[in-house]
């Protein structure tokens, strides 16, 4: 899976979002509701992060800014 800063994944009743992604570690903002954009700032790994998602679906991010794009297919690790 590729991961890209302002991605937004829902898992459950949940979304997080990428506030900054760096090599090997991420912070997320968890959110309860799109609407409202406020949530708490958690710092994980990567890897912490790709399992939390893990079956999550990207719901939006830079490159679902076109109409065209497609969301990015998964990788099995």
């Amino acid at each position: 899976m590729k991961l890209q800063q302002d991605q937004i994944w829902q898992a459950g009743e949940n979304y997080y979002r990428i506030v900054r992604l760096e090599r090997l570690a991420v912070t997320y903002r968890l959110l309860k509701d799109l609407d409202h954009r406020h949530g708490k700032n958690v710092d994980v790994t990567k890897k912490e992060f790709c399992r939390l998602i893990k079956g999550a679906e990207l719901v939006a991010g830079p490159q679902l800014n076109r109409a065209d794009a497609e969301p990015p297919k998964e990788v099995q690790d």
